[in-house]
Protein backbone atom coordinates (compact mmCIF):
# COMPACT_ATOMS: atom_id res chain seq x y z
CA UNK A 1 0.00 0.00 0.00
CA UNK A 2 1.23 3.43 -0.97
CA UNK A 3 1.92 5.68 2.15
CA UNK A 4 1.00 9.56 1.84
CA UNK A 5 5.06 10.64 1.36
CA UNK A 6 4.91 7.91 -1.67
CA UNK A 7 2.11 9.59 -3.47
CA UNK A 8 3.77 13.09 -2.74
CA UNK A 9 6.19 11.38 -5.03
CA UNK A 10 4.78 9.93 -7.64
CA UNK A 11 2.96 13.45 -7.95
CA UNK A 12 6.30 15.29 -8.84
CA UNK A 13 7.94 13.46 -12.33
CA UNK A 14 11.25 15.67 -11.67
CA UNK A 15 11.78 14.41 -8.30
CA UNK A 16 11.35 10.58 -9.50
CA UNK A 17 13.38 11.53 -12.70
CA UNK A 18 16.28 13.11 -10.62
CA UNK A 19 16.43 9.92 -8.11
CA UNK A 20 16.58 7.90 -11.38
CA UNK A 21 19.35 10.13 -13.15
CA UNK A 22 21.37 10.21 -9.60
CA UNK A 23 21.57 6.29 -9.31
CA UNK A 24 22.22 5.70 -12.63
CA UNK A 25 25.59 8.46 -12.66
CA UNK A 26 26.55 7.09 -9.29
CA UNK A 27 26.47 3.18 -10.50
CA UNK A 28 28.03 4.52 -13.27
CA UNK A 29 30.92 6.22 -11.98
CA UNK A 30 31.39 3.33 -8.93
CA UNK A 31 32.77 1.20 -11.71
CA UNK A 32 35.59 3.60 -12.12
CA UNK A 33 35.92 3.27 -8.48
CA UNK A 34 36.00 -0.37 -8.23
CA UNK A 35 38.85 -0.35 -10.97
CA UNK A 36 40.71 2.42 -8.97
CA UNK A 37 40.71 0.60 -5.89
CA UNK A 38 42.59 -2.35 -6.81
CA UNK A 39 45.77 -0.24 -6.34
CA UNK A 40 45.41 -0.04 -2.66
CA UNK A 41 44.13 -3.68 -1.89
CA UNK A 42 43.30 -6.96 -3.31
CA UNK A 43 39.98 -7.31 -4.58
CA UNK A 44 38.22 -9.60 -2.03
CA UNK A 45 38.99 -7.25 0.81
CA UNK A 46 37.74 -4.59 -1.07
CA UNK A 47 34.78 -5.56 -1.67
CA UNK A 48 34.45 -7.46 2.09
CA UNK A 49 35.03 -4.04 2.79
CA UNK A 50 32.60 -2.15 0.38
CA UNK A 51 29.42 -4.44 1.43
CA UNK A 52 30.81 -4.58 5.02
CA UNK A 53 29.77 -0.74 5.44
CA UNK A 54 27.19 -1.04 2.54
CA UNK A 55 24.99 -4.03 4.38
CA UNK A 56 25.54 -2.14 7.78
CA UNK A 57 23.79 0.95 6.72
CA UNK A 58 21.01 -1.03 4.69
CA UNK A 59 19.90 -2.52 8.51
CA UNK A 60 20.21 0.53 9.97
CA UNK A 61 17.92 2.44 7.48
CA UNK A 62 15.92 -0.62 7.42
CA UNK A 63 15.63 -0.90 11.61
CA UNK A 64 14.96 3.01 11.32
CA UNK A 65 11.74 2.11 9.11
CA UNK A 66 10.54 -0.82 11.14
CA UNK A 67 11.89 -3.39 8.88
CA UNK A 68 12.29 -5.75 11.05
CA UNK A 69 13.92 -9.36 10.87
CA UNK A 70 12.42 -11.60 7.95
CA UNK A 71 10.89 -14.62 9.08
CA UNK A 72 12.91 -17.88 9.70
CA UNK A 73 11.62 -19.38 6.55
CA UNK A 74 12.84 -16.81 4.33
CA UNK A 75 16.37 -17.17 5.89
CA UNK A 76 17.70 -20.07 3.59
CA UNK A 77 16.84 -18.30 0.39
CA UNK A 78 17.85 -14.86 1.64
CA UNK A 79 21.25 -16.67 1.96
CA UNK A 80 21.24 -18.24 -1.39
CA UNK A 81 20.31 -15.21 -3.31
CA UNK A 82 23.26 -13.50 -1.30
CA UNK A 83 25.86 -15.84 -2.41
CA UNK A 84 24.47 -15.46 -6.24
CA UNK A 85 23.87 -11.86 -6.25
CA UNK A 86 26.55 -10.71 -4.08
CA UNK A 87 29.29 -13.25 -3.30
CA UNK A 88 29.64 -14.82 -6.69
CA UNK A 89 28.79 -11.70 -8.54
CA UNK A 90 31.64 -9.11 -6.62
CA UNK A 91 33.93 -11.37 -6.49
CA UNK A 92 34.31 -12.18 -10.11
CA UNK A 93 33.51 -9.15 -11.19
CA UNK A 94 36.40 -7.42 -8.98
CA UNK A 95 38.66 -10.46 -10.18
CA UNK A 96 37.80 -9.65 -13.84
CA UNK A 97 38.97 -5.90 -13.00
CA UNK A 98 41.61 -6.79 -12.69
CA UNK A 99 42.40 -7.54 -16.66
CA UNK A 100 39.27 -5.67 -17.78
CA UNK A 101 38.71 -1.82 -18.30
CA UNK A 102 35.60 -0.63 -16.13
CA UNK A 103 33.81 0.60 -19.06
CA UNK A 104 33.30 -2.70 -20.57
CA UNK A 105 32.93 -4.54 -17.79
CA UNK A 106 30.03 -2.55 -17.14
CA UNK A 107 28.92 -2.89 -20.36
CA UNK A 108 29.65 -7.20 -19.97
CA UNK A 109 27.73 -7.21 -16.22
CA UNK A 110 24.69 -5.78 -17.53
CA UNK A 111 24.08 -8.11 -20.32
CA UNK A 112 22.80 -9.63 -16.94
CA UNK A 113 18.87 -9.58 -18.56
CA UNK A 114 19.85 -11.60 -21.53
CA UNK A 115 20.68 -14.46 -18.85
CA UNK A 116 17.58 -13.39 -17.19
CA UNK A 117 15.45 -14.16 -19.97
CA UNK A 118 17.29 -17.37 -20.89
CA UNK A 119 16.95 -19.01 -17.47
CA UNK A 120 13.56 -17.55 -16.59
CA UNK A 121 12.67 -19.65 -19.64
CA UNK A 122 14.41 -22.36 -18.91
CA UNK A 123 13.26 -22.58 -15.02
CA UNK A 124 9.57 -20.42 -14.79
CA UNK A 125 8.53 -21.98 -18.50
CA UNK A 126 7.84 -18.01 -19.34
CA UNK A 127 7.39 -17.76 -22.99
CA UNK A 128 9.85 -16.06 -24.97
CA UNK A 129 8.24 -14.01 -27.07
CA UNK A 130 9.66 -12.37 -30.72
CA UNK A 131 10.61 -9.17 -29.12
CA UNK A 132 12.24 -11.09 -26.79
CA UNK A 133 14.04 -13.48 -29.33
CA UNK A 134 15.33 -10.15 -31.26
CA UNK A 135 16.21 -8.61 -28.23
CA UNK A 136 18.33 -11.78 -26.93
CA UNK A 137 20.14 -12.13 -30.22
CA UNK A 138 21.40 -8.61 -30.74
CA UNK A 139 22.49 -9.29 -27.10
CA UNK A 140 24.40 -12.05 -28.02
CA UNK A 141 25.64 -10.90 -31.09
CA UNK A 142 27.02 -7.75 -28.95
CA UNK A 143 28.96 -9.88 -26.70
CA UNK A 144 30.38 -11.74 -29.55
CA UNK A 145 31.33 -8.24 -30.72
CA UNK A 146 33.45 -7.60 -27.36
CA UNK A 147 34.70 -11.13 -26.88
CA UNK A 148 35.24 -12.20 -30.07
CA UNK A 149 37.72 -9.57 -31.19
CA UNK A 150 39.74 -10.17 -28.11
CA UNK A 151 39.58 -14.12 -28.94
CA UNK A 152 40.67 -13.37 -32.06
CA UNK A 153 42.50 -10.14 -32.88
CA UNK A 154 43.78 -8.91 -29.30
CA UNK A 155 44.37 -12.64 -28.08
CA UNK A 156 45.08 -11.32 -24.84
CA UNK A 157 44.76 -14.32 -22.86
CA UNK A 158 44.46 -11.96 -18.87
CA UNK A 159 41.75 -9.94 -20.78
CA UNK A 160 39.54 -12.56 -22.35
CA UNK A 161 40.03 -14.79 -18.66
CA UNK A 162 38.72 -11.41 -17.12
CA UNK A 163 35.93 -10.72 -19.75
CA UNK A 164 34.42 -14.52 -19.32
CA UNK A 165 34.60 -13.69 -15.43
CA UNK A 166 32.14 -10.85 -15.76
CA UNK A 167 30.00 -12.89 -17.86
CA UNK A 168 30.00 -15.37 -15.33
CA UNK A 169 28.79 -13.26 -12.92
CA UNK A 170 26.10 -11.47 -15.04
CA UNK A 171 25.01 -14.97 -15.66
CA UNK A 172 25.12 -15.74 -11.45
CA UNK A 173 23.10 -12.38 -11.53
CA UNK A 174 20.68 -13.60 -13.26
CA UNK A 175 20.25 -16.48 -11.58
CA UNK A 176 19.59 -14.82 -8.47
CA UNK A 177 16.95 -13.26 -10.20
CA UNK A 178 15.25 -16.51 -10.98
CA UNK A 179 16.15 -17.86 -7.59
CA UNK A 180 14.54 -14.52 -5.98
CA UNK A 181 11.27 -14.84 -8.21
CA UNK A 182 10.63 -18.45 -7.31
CA UNK A 183 11.15 -17.85 -3.27
CA UNK A 184 11.36 -14.48 -2.29
CA UNK A 185 8.82 -12.61 -4.75
CA UNK A 186 5.73 -11.61 -2.07
CA UNK A 187 8.83 -10.13 0.23
CA UNK A 188 9.79 -6.98 1.35
CA UNK A 189 12.16 -5.46 -0.99
CA UNK A 190 14.21 -3.48 1.47
CA UNK A 191 14.25 -6.73 3.77
CA UNK A 192 15.42 -8.84 1.15
CA UNK A 193 18.09 -6.31 -0.02
CA UNK A 194 19.45 -5.69 3.26
CA UNK A 195 19.43 -9.10 4.87
CA UNK A 196 20.90 -10.45 1.27
CA UNK A 197 23.97 -8.49 1.22
CA UNK A 198 24.40 -8.87 4.99
CA UNK A 199 24.89 -12.89 3.95
CA UNK A 200 26.39 -12.03 0.52
CA UNK A 201 29.31 -10.03 2.87
CA UNK A 202 30.03 -12.56 5.02
CA UNK A 203 31.03 -15.30 1.97
CA UNK A 204 33.04 -12.72 0.44
CA UNK A 205 34.58 -11.68 3.93
CA UNK A 206 35.98 -15.29 3.93
CA UNK A 207 36.85 -15.51 0.29
CA UNK A 208 38.98 -12.38 1.37
CA UNK A 209 40.08 -14.45 4.41
CA UNK A 210 41.63 -17.39 2.41
CA UNK A 211 42.79 -15.74 -0.69
CA UNK A 212 44.22 -12.34 0.76
CA UNK A 213 44.89 -13.35 4.08
CA UNK A 214 48.64 -11.04 4.58
CA UNK A 215 48.54 -9.29 1.96
CA UNK A 216 48.81 -5.22 2.04
CA UNK A 217 46.07 -2.94 2.55
CA UNK A 218 46.67 1.02 2.00
CA UNK A 219 44.16 2.58 4.19
CA UNK A 220 44.82 6.41 2.36
CA UNK A 221 41.95 9.54 2.16
CA UNK A 222 41.43 8.28 -0.89
CA UNK A 223 40.98 4.04 -0.29
CA UNK A 224 38.35 5.16 2.41
CA UNK A 225 36.67 7.36 -0.03
CA UNK A 226 36.45 4.49 -2.50
CA UNK A 227 35.01 2.39 0.31
CA UNK A 228 32.63 4.86 1.64
CA UNK A 229 31.61 5.97 -1.97
CA UNK A 230 30.62 2.40 -3.30
CA UNK A 231 29.88 1.02 0.35
CA UNK A 232 27.42 4.25 1.49
CA UNK A 233 25.95 5.94 -1.81
CA UNK A 234 26.20 3.17 -4.86
CA UNK A 235 25.38 0.31 -2.17
CA UNK A 236 22.90 1.32 0.34
CA UNK A 237 21.59 4.37 -0.52
CA UNK A 238 20.99 3.54 -4.08
CA UNK A 239 19.26 0.06 -3.39
CA UNK A 240 16.93 2.50 -0.87
CA UNK A 241 16.03 4.73 -3.28
CA UNK A 242 15.59 1.93 -6.10
CA UNK A 243 13.39 0.11 -4.08
CA UNK A 244 11.51 3.25 -3.00
CA UNK A 245 11.07 3.93 -7.05
CA UNK A 246 9.39 1.06 -7.39
CA UNK A 247 7.36 1.59 -4.64
CA UNK A 248 5.80 4.03 -7.10
CA UNK A 249 6.13 3.33 -10.72
CA UNK A 250 6.30 0.57 -12.97
CA UNK A 251 9.17 -1.98 -13.32
CA UNK A 252 9.44 -0.75 -17.34
CA UNK A 253 9.83 2.68 -16.51
CA UNK A 254 12.43 1.87 -13.49
CA UNK A 255 14.49 -0.27 -15.20
CA UNK A 256 14.74 1.30 -18.56
CA UNK A 257 16.93 4.18 -17.68
CA UNK A 258 19.34 1.76 -15.63
CA UNK A 259 20.57 0.51 -18.92
CA UNK A 260 22.32 4.10 -19.14
CA UNK A 261 24.93 2.50 -16.27
CA UNK A 262 27.29 0.80 -18.62
CA UNK A 263 26.87 4.02 -20.76
CA UNK A 264 27.86 6.49 -17.84
CA UNK A 265 30.71 3.49 -17.01
CA UNK A 266 32.04 3.57 -20.52
CA UNK A 267 32.28 7.89 -20.08
CA UNK A 268 34.31 7.84 -16.64
CA UNK A 269 36.09 4.87 -17.89
CA UNK A 270 37.62 7.04 -20.61
CA UNK A 271 37.87 10.75 -18.99
CA UNK A 272 38.79 9.81 -15.93
CA UNK A 273 41.19 6.32 -16.67
CA UNK A 274 42.01 7.04 -20.08
CA UNK A 275 40.73 3.68 -21.11
CA UNK A 276 40.38 3.39 -24.58
CA UNK A 277 36.70 3.34 -26.30
CA UNK A 278 37.78 0.98 -29.77
CA UNK A 279 34.52 0.62 -32.20
CA UNK A 280 34.02 -3.18 -31.61
CA UNK A 281 33.50 -2.14 -27.77
CA UNK A 282 31.16 0.73 -28.92
CA UNK A 283 28.90 -1.81 -31.66
CA UNK A 284 28.85 -4.51 -29.14
CA UNK A 285 28.12 -1.91 -26.36
CA UNK A 286 24.96 -0.20 -28.49
CA UNK A 287 23.80 -4.06 -29.50
CA UNK A 288 23.66 -5.23 -25.69
CA UNK A 289 21.88 -1.81 -25.11
CA UNK A 290 19.14 -2.46 -27.78
CA UNK A 291 18.85 -6.20 -27.31
CA UNK A 292 17.62 -5.06 -23.63
CA UNK A 293 15.44 -1.74 -24.16
CA UNK A 294 13.90 -3.54 -27.30
CA UNK A 295 11.86 -5.84 -25.50
CA UNK A 296 10.95 -3.39 -22.53
CA UNK A 297 10.47 -0.54 -25.24
CA UNK A 298 7.49 -2.59 -27.37
CA UNK A 299 6.05 -4.00 -23.99
CA UNK A 300 5.37 -0.57 -22.59
CA UNK A 301 4.42 0.26 -26.30
CA UNK A 302 1.66 -2.57 -26.24
CA UNK A 303 0.45 -1.51 -22.55
CA UNK A 304 -0.41 1.71 -23.76
CA UNK A 305 -2.40 0.47 -26.82
CA UNK A 306 -4.44 -1.67 -24.66
CA UNK A 307 -5.26 1.05 -22.60
CA UNK A 308 -6.22 3.45 -25.64
CA UNK A 309 -8.87 -0.01 -26.90
CA UNK A 310 -9.93 -0.04 -23.42
CA UNK A 311 -10.58 3.55 -23.30
CA UNK A 312 -12.49 3.88 -26.69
Amino acid sequence: MLKERDFMLLNNKWIIWFLILLITVIWGYAWVLMKASLQFMGPFTFSALRFGVGSLTLLIILFVMGGGVPPKKQLKHLIIVGLLQTTIVFLLVMYGLRFVDAGKSSVLLYSMPIWSSLLAANILKEKISNRKVLGLSLGIIGLFAILGWDVLIDQNPGKIFGELLIVLAALSWGGSNVYYRLKLKNANGLQVTAYQMFFGTVGIIIAAFFMEWGQPIHITPLSIYYILFTGVLASALCFAIWFLLLRVIDTVTATLPTLLVPVFGLFFGSLLLNEKLTLNIIIGSALILAGVIIPLFFRKEKKRLLVRQMLN
